[in-house]
């Protein structure tokens, strides 16, 4: 594992993702059962892109995105008093390679890691009644697999209304079926990312950022 010193949301930690299958998108790489996801293809593209141009593909925030981030410091002072522990804030992990990461919430010792949650109150109710487990198998589960840790915490937060922790144990057989498929899926990424240098694409992506440059210079 290995933890790039960063704050997440900033434009350090959106360049450190930049063409890196992240644990928040593993659902579109492999489906539940382990096989390859419908959405792997295009996912491939998007990440390549990224590497190629320097910049994301996709860097939309929903209002309820927004919402998260400013009620999360109130979640994680909940969850630290309500499990008497200390969450380590980081920015990005990866694998020790460096191909395959995820951006936690927070890891909790040596052996886990949180996942914070403020969902809209509908969505908080029904997590209440059951659990968020199953929603976020994908992203808590990939979680587990880059960091090498034990077991993840899934905090449902709502300030009106009770909140629900969940711990999520390490599945061996999800993460060696996952493990499977990123192997697979960072080797066709690899493989892109090369056939694109040798069409010469990012040098014309440079040629051209230095013509704006001059241009419209700082």
């Amino acid at each position: 594992m290995r933890i790039i010193d960063c704050v997440q949301g900033t434009d350090a930690w959106r360049k450190a993702r930049l063409g890196i299958p992240t644990a928040s998108q593993f659902h579109r790489i492999i489906t539940a059962t382990g096989k390859p996801s419908a959405q792997a293809e295009a996912y491939l593209y998007e990440l390549a892109a990224e590497y190629i141009l320097q910049e994301p593909c996709n860097s939309v925030k929903t209002e309820w995105m927004a919402r998260g981030t400013f009620i999360e410091e109130e979640a994680r002072r909940y969850y630290e008093l309500q499990r008497d522990v200390n969450v380590e804030q980081v920015g990005f992990v990866t694998t020790d390679d460096g191909l395959i990461g995820c951006s936690p919430d927070g890891l909790i010792g040596d052996d886990g890691g949180v996942e914070i949650k403020v969902p809209s109150a509908a969505r908080h109710i029904a997590y209440l009644l059951s659990s968020p487990a199953d929603d976020y198998k994908f992203q808590v589960q990939g979680s587990l697999y880059v960091t090498g840790r034990a077991w993840w915490d899934i905090v449902s937060y709502n300030p009106a209304m009770p909140s629900t922790i969940v711990r999520c144990e390490r599945d061996e057989g999800f993460i060696k079926l996952l493990d499977k498929r990123m192997q697979e899926f960072t080797e066709r990424l690899t493989d892109c990312i090369v056939k694109l240098k040798d069409m010469g694409i990012n040098q014309v992506k440079e040629e051209i950022d230095e013509e704006l440059e001059a241009l419209f210079p700082d």
